[in-house]
């Protein structure tokens, strides 16, 4: 099958492989001829498409024709523009969609004295300031036998940022409020909180946002208070190995996992494989009574109502569309327009417009109810799908879904990329050529969906099986790589 046809409605196919022109080509009883080349994960019209009318794909509008569009012709940039617009209004249309019958799993992980599971015991340094950055790396640089002295630390790490000075009001807050988040993480079996002394964000402000912590655990050095801060930090730094070394795997019920859902680079297939493998797998982990977590708020728009028709109640709804509304502020003052997406890179897989790209990104949320709506930097605190807000930066919505709880990230991808969250962060290829040119980057290949190998069902079955085995301690790419990176949202005036 060369063609798919993602639903019935749709007046476009999408190449699952490359198509020359004039090749005929059918796909549920429909026959068209290839007007033109056509590249793997673009779109061909099934029907001539008049000027104005809209471009259906996954049963939804994702553009409107600039002109008439021919059977058989390409359908991309050149003859179609985004039917976004600024405003809109929502609808609450409740719908329950059921989920599939899994049997009880388990995962090997650590089980923190609040009572919280963990699938790493890292011990993490978390510089409250920018300027103590080059401090934090000779720690981690300096104190690495900590790790081997210790059977059960898995590593020690350190999440270099250029903030916590030089900024004002929300973004203060926010920068605030995301490492502290960051300290709080399961995964973090201890940490070393490491400030300079006269930044905006004061000792005092920071121990605050932590509340109540524990002292074995976080440990808190001040660098311009310290004669030595290197010396101090790995006397610090050996308190919280041995605290850390305390913990032991155990088995834990997949209930109490936390996951984050995540694309970049994405292309074409994007909407087609991986994505909705990872709804598939999504699905399965909220009926074991997991947690999974979607932001990527900017690729909601145009896609919003196949989120917002399963929102578990009006409040819930409520916080959605708040949460949508809030985003498209945020372009509007800027004096940006919704719709400035996709990215180069999108285009050249395939993605059209926004409202392509966005029907895509919602695919990772499978059928799930939603159950709540989270704000930058918010924990989880309900089983089942949450909303959180975030843009679609890469670096900086996996730092807020690290900061929410997730355990793990899924990160689909159709062009690849090899960066890593602090939390393990799975790359999963939408296409079996990116898995097999970049074994370097990519954990999990979707692309066998394409090729007709499996199912959506059995992807998400196998990615269910991998991602129980990543929270047993198998570590993904970027984990062997060094890969973790975190980035902080940030909207207002540097000093």
């Amino acid at each position: 099958m060369k063609i798919i046809r993602i639903h019935p409605s749709d007046n476009v196919a999408v190449a699952l492989e490359e198509i020359r022109a004039g090749e005929a080509l059918t796909v549920d009883g429909i026959h068209v001829t290839a007007a033109e080349d056509v590249q793997r994960g673009h779109k061909i019209a099934l029907e001539k498409i008049a000027e104005g009318d809209a471009v259906m794909k996954y049963g939804n509008p994702i553009a409107v024709a600039t002109r008439e569009i021919a059977a058989g012709e390409w359908v991309h940039t050149h003859n179609v523009r985004t039917g976004l617009s600024e405003d809109a209004a929502y609808v609450y249309d409740h719908r329950v969609y059921d989920l599939p019958q899994v049997q009880p799993r388990t995962f090997r992980g650590y089980r923190r004295k609040d009572g919280r599971a963990a699938i790493r015991n890292e011990l993490w340094i978390i510089p409250v300031v920018g300027c103590v950055n080059g401090v934090a790396k000779q720690l981690v640089e300096e104190n690495q036998e900590l790790v081997a002295s210790h059977e059960t630390v898995d590593g020690l790490y350190y999440f270099p940022h250029p903030f916590g000075c030089s900024q004002l009001g929300e973004d203060l807050a926010q920068t605030k409020k995301l490492l502290a988040a960051l300290v709080n993480h399961p995964n973090a079996g201890g940490v070393l909180c490491l400030g300079l002394g006269c930044e905006n964000l004061t000792p005092d402000m920071f121990r605050e946002a932590l509340g109540d912590f524990d002292p074995k655990r976080v440990k808190i050095l001040i660098a311009q208070e310290t004669e030595d801060e290197l010396e101090a930090g790995a006397g610090l730094l050996k308190e919280l190995a041995d605290y850390a070394g305390q913990f032991h795997r155990e088995e834990i019920p997949a209930s109490e996992l936390v996951v984050g859902m995540k694309c970049g680079g994405s292309d074409g297939l994007s909407g087609i494989t991986a994505n909705p493998a990872v709804g598939r797998f999504s699905d399965r982990l909220i009926a074991l009574g997991g947690s999974t977590v979607l932001t990527e708020v900017p690729e909601m728009f145009g896609a919003e109502n196949i989120l917002f028709s399963r929102c578990a109640d009006e409040a819930v709804f409520s916080k959605a569309v708040d949460m949508v509304n809030d985003f498209k502020k945020y372009f509007v003052d800027h004096g940006q327009v919704v719709y400035e997406n996709p990215s180069p890179g999108n285009k050249a897989g395939g993605i059209t417009t926004l409202e392509d790209k966005s029907c895509g990104c919602v695919q990772k949320g499978g059928s799930a109810q939603i159950v709540d709506v989270l704000k930058y930097a918010e924990a989880v605190t309900k089983k089942g799908l949450n909303l959180l807000s975030g843009p679609g930066n890469d670096l900086v919505s996996a730092t807020v879904l690290t900061a929410a709880g997730a355990h793990m990230i899924l990160f689909t991808t159709g062009r690849g990329t090899p960066f890593g969250a602090p939390a393990p962060t799975v790359k999963i290829s939408t296409n079996t050529a990116l898995y097999e040119k970049k074994r370097g980057w990519i954990d999990f290949n979707a692309g066998t969906v394409a090729e007709g190998k499996e199912t959506l069902d059995e992807a998400g079955d196998r990615l269910l099986d991998y991602a129980l085995r990543v929270a047993g301690g198998e570590e993904t790419l970027a984990e062997k790589h060094g890969c973790r990176e975190i980035s902080i949202f940030k909207d207002g005036v540097v000093l």
